[in-house]
């Protein structure tokens, strides 16, 4: 396996994940209700600790997605060249920088500001994975050979249709914050959806047909 300055791709996935954990573990660190709260304010301390959760929740669904996305192009490639290694050091600092826009829309619920914040983030993101998936597909010699060139589309389409949903939210959220936060969802799971049947439909296009029996 070819390494770039000392560092071949395991190495990197396994810096990937480690970013990855830790930031999915400091939004669940900013889940929390105030320590010396009495018994029977309990249920309002709670209450008020719904928007965290509601955060986590999606950071979490994004950061999981993103990491399933990531794992799946560095398990398809066997080698690094500069421009692949700067643009997943790029994505690794927005992952790790990812729990301050979550606990802005968390606080700030209503604020086109903290809302663009949090969309703009997750687009650069998606935009980087993108940015992978197509220098995976340009540069055959990055990959293992007997990868199909499907799989690498497959999380290219994802990672734009990410990079389209949560962009184009941004005119949106500076019309209305809540607006643009049912756009995500409203474009997001038909999108998935759309995504999975195409490429399953796909998959079974391409497979060969058996042999007829002698």
């Amino acid at each position: 396996m070819r390494t770039l300055h000392g560092i071949d791709v395991e190495r990197v996935r396994a810096f990937a994940d480690a970013v990855f954990a830790i930031a999915i573990t400091l939004l669940a660190l900013e889940i929390r209700i105030p320590e010396d709260l009495p018994a029977d304010e309990l249920g309002h301390g709670l209450r008020e600790a719904l928007p965290s959760v509601a955060g986590y929740l999606l950071s979490f669904l994004v950061v999981g997605s993103l990491w399933v996305s990531h794992h799946r192009l560095f398990h398809m490639a066997k080698a690094l060249d500069g421009p692949l290694l700067y643009l997943d050091l790029a994505l690794m600092a927005l992952v790790a920088v990812l729990p301050f826009p979550t606990k802005i829309i968390t606080t700030y619920h209503d604020s086109a500001i903290a809302t663009s914040l949090y969309a703009g983030t997750i687009t650069l993101s998606a935009l980087l994975i993108t940015a992978m998936a197509v220098r995976l597909l340009r540069h055959p010699a990055l990959c293992n050979p007997e990868t199909p060139r499907s799989l690498i589309t497959q999380s290219l389409h994802y990672a734009a249709g990410a990079a389209v949903i949560f962009g184009s939210s941004v005119p949106v959220a500076l019309i209305s914050p809540s607006a643009a936060e049912y756009w995500w969802v409203a474009l997001a799971v038909p999108f998935r959806i759309y995504l999975a049947w195409h490429h399953g439909r796909s998959a079974r296009h391409a497979a060969p047909t058996p042999a007829p029996a002698p």
